[in-house]
């Protein structure tokens, strides 16, 4: 068995080494201490309070700057107060500004300029609550503007149940110790060989994924690719997602394969000259969240100027259950009662977020709604667009951009009923998005 200086060596310091090579700055265990007031602190007080002045100008003061410092450090330990965080990292929490008489969103973290922000790697963040008992060390902590965001458990390749003891060691700090794991939002257990990482308060071995890369075992890329800082911001900004289900909060990170086909879905609707997608999916791909996701996106681009976002189904089950989806994610959409509800819906001129099966386009008037910022995602697009409901659609929403996604085959619908001449005109057959 090797000894703890030995898997430092091994790989904790070339993690490090690697992270502060592509620009995160390192602290010294004892000056990450000082700026955590000691082994009780979780942040690093002065780097949050002088960013948060910084990016906040008229907003947060030295006045009121404690006082913040103090609401980001006084969350509830647990996955509520993880959501919380998250909210402040994206910049969705408030202050109230006496000069205004109003209240104003605090920016924590600047996603569109990500050198304006300090980005710290340190090992051995020693954490105790004051009792023996509650105490813990975590190899290797990341933090972005003072708030830790991601915790790492290094591990020798040499011992055979490396991740397992490192995916023990987190499961400890959750039920021993929630102070320390209130504000990181992803965790990573590698090996050297192994590189997997999940997201904090979402316990389930199956949510635990390898970091695939195009070289498989090539350490240093791996860590490099995904502690790249842009990336890095990207997921803190847009893939770690939280919804209810049953009524609990529960918490996901959308895997490589997701994330990727959301960007190209957005790319896409960005795309002037093309109006066409598609995008195959296997079982257990997660595409239910990853059209949900792509939705959100792209009503949030300030370029598509108040977007309607259109989601396709084609069996009541599954318009009950995207319904039910959305709103644990935080989403209120419009649901079409009826083929009436639908037309009144679009000449009304909706703008956001809509729901309904495709049976409610057949019969429907051509030029529906010409406008080009009409966006539809439509599910099972092999079955949903056959015989003349794609036709339909197509007449009823001439400039809108259609992103269709199916899990079967391309090669056995593209010349079947119409799946790939609807949804991959824009393509070469072989340049549709596989999601998997």
């Amino acid at each position: 068995m090797d000894s703890p200086s030995s898997e430092r060596s091994s790989v904790q310091d070339p993690l490090i080494s690697y992270a502060i090579e592509i620009g995160w700055t390192p602290l010294s265990r004892d000056e990450a201490t000082t700026l955590r007031r000691g082994e009780t602190g979780t942040l690093l007080y002065s780097t949050l309070r002088q960013k948060l002045i910084d990016l906040n100008p008229g907003i947060v003061t030295v006045e009121n700057g404690d006082g913040i410092v103090g609401r980001i450090e006084s969350i509830r330990t647990n996955i509520e107060g993880n959501a919380e965080i998250l909210r402040w990292l994206r910049g969705q929490q408030s202050v109230y500004v006496e000069t205004e008489k109003r209240e104003r969103n605090v920016q924590v973290i600047d996603f569109d300029h990500p050198s304006e922000n300090i980005f710290h790697v340190t090992d051995e963040w020693q954490f105790t609550t004051g009792r023996r008992e509650e105490s813990g060390r975590a190899d290797v902590m990341f933090a972005v503007n003072g708030i830790p965001v991601a915790i790492v458990e290094t591990k020798s390749a040499r011992r055979s149940e490396a991740i397992q003891e490192g995916f023990d060691r987190i499961k400890k700090y959750h039920r021993l110790i929630p102070e320390m794991m209130a504000h990181p939002q992803v965790f990573d257990l590698t090996n050297l060989l192994e590189f997997r990482y999940g997201v904090t308060w979402n316990l389930d071995h199956k949510n635990v994924f390898d970091w695939k890369d195009e070289e498989p075992g090539n350490f240093e890329k791996k860590v490099k690719r995904f502690f790249a800082r842009e990336r890095f911001l990207k997921m803190l900004r847009h893939w770690i997602i939280f919804f209810k289900k049953d009524d609990e909060l529960q918490k996901i990170v959308l895997r490589q394969h997701q994330s990727r086909a959301v960007e190209k879905v957005v790319e896409r609707a960005l795309d002037p000259a093309k109006s066409r997608g598609l995008v195959w999916h296997t079982q257990g791909s997660g595409k239910t969240f990853t059209m949900i996701e792509a939705a959100e996106q792209i009503l949030e681009q300030r370029a598509f100027e108040k977007p309607t976002v259109l989601m396709l189904v084609d069996r009541t089950e599954l318009e009950a259950q995207l319904f039910g989806n959305l709103m644990g994610y935080g989403r209120t959409p419009v649901v079409a009662r009826s083929k009436s509800h639908l037309r009144e819906i679009f000449e009304s001129d909706y703008r956001g977020l809509i729901v309904s099966m495709i049976h409610k386009f057949d019969g429907t008037d051509a030029n529906l709604c010409t406008r080009g910022n009409v966006f539809v995602l439509v599910d099972e697009a092999h079955r949903s667009t056959s015989g003349e409901l794609g036709t339909y659609l197509v007449g009823a929403l001439p400039n809108a951009t259609l992103i269709g996604f199916t899990g079967t085959p391309i090669d056995r619908i593209a010349y079947g009923k119409g799946t790939f001449k609807v949804f991959g005109k824009d393509d070469p057959r072989n340049q549709e998005v596989r999601l998997r």
